[in-house]
């Protein structure tokens, strides 16, 4: 039985993932900074001696390690990582202080690092070319183009370049990597936004082409199908989960229409 190492598990997106790659047959170890809605979501999972929760700050090397040794000590080696935790800071460049740009960068790049970096020697040992190991990154459409919150946005591309990286060096190795970019998410991040605007899910989903946004399961099945499914070349994609929004938007075509060009 293979184990699941997921960051950020406390939260819509990760509770999702850790339900998800249960439901696959995986041992998971849930990891949260946050101990109150880690342990509310590790009774909500109900899933026994599979699921560990586990309290670390992916910002700290020192408490990454100390996280891997309880879940080696517990569920064995890791053998699929996933790289959920993350947050944003302030919305541009013109509001973006150092605090904010250093914050991003340590939350959604330098802490995937460490996490990578933790358990790349047992990535290599657990996974074979038959039954790679995986990593998982959970980058964002931020990191392909331009839509607000710069520290982030830089995080998550350098996040997507790192992809690449694990892909290239460790894939000879028995490890597989990939990016999952997914677009806006129906998290309860949004709910306050609700509050103050009801009408502003609507209007982002206008600028996606599949007039939707994604919810936090759609997330964890493309995590699922990526760390389980049987797709063992799959190494260095970077996949969007985005309904079309880095394809382009059709707003602009439906400016231009009847208009000879």
């Amino acid at each position: 039985m293979k184990v699941a190492f997921v960051t950020g598990a406390a939260g819509d997106i990760g509770w999702a993932i850790c339900a998800a790659l249960l439901s696959n047959g995986l041992a998971v170890a849930g990891v949260d900074v946050n101990e109150d809605n880690l342990r509310a979501a590790a009774a909500d999972l109900s899933a026994g001696d599979r699921f560990l929760p586990v309290h670390a700050d992916v910002t700290r090397m020192e408490s990454i390690l100390a996280a891997v040794r309880q879940v080696n000590s517990v569920l064995g080696d890791v053998g699929i990582l996933v790289n959920n935790a993350g947050g944003i800071t302030s919305p541009s460049l013109l509001t973006t202080e150092e605090h904010h740009w250093v914050h991003d960068i340590e939350l959604n790049l330098n802490g995937p690092w460490r996490c990578i970096r933790a358990v790349q020697e047992q990535l290599m040992r657990t996974g074979t070319r038959d039954d790679p190991s995986v990593i998982v990154n959970i980058a964002s459409v931020n990191g392909l183009g331009i839509f607000g919150h710069p520290g982030y946005s830089a995080a998550k591309a350098g996040l997507i370049h790192l992809t690449r990286f694990c892909a290239v060096e460790f894939g000879r190795h028995g490890v597989r990597s990939v990016a999952i970019c997914p677009g806006s998410v129906k998290t309860q991040a949004w709910e306050k936004r609700q509050r103050d605007k009801p009408e502003i899910l609507e209007e982002v989903a206008g600028w996606y082409p599949s007039r939707d946004t994604c919810t936090p399961q759609d997330v964890a099945r493309l995590v699922a199908f990526s760390a389980t499914g049987p797709v063992t070349l799959m190494n260095g994609a970077v996949i969007t989960l985005d309904g079309g929004l880095t394809a382009g938007s059709d707003r602009f075509a439906s400016m231009f229409a009847g208009v000879p060009i």
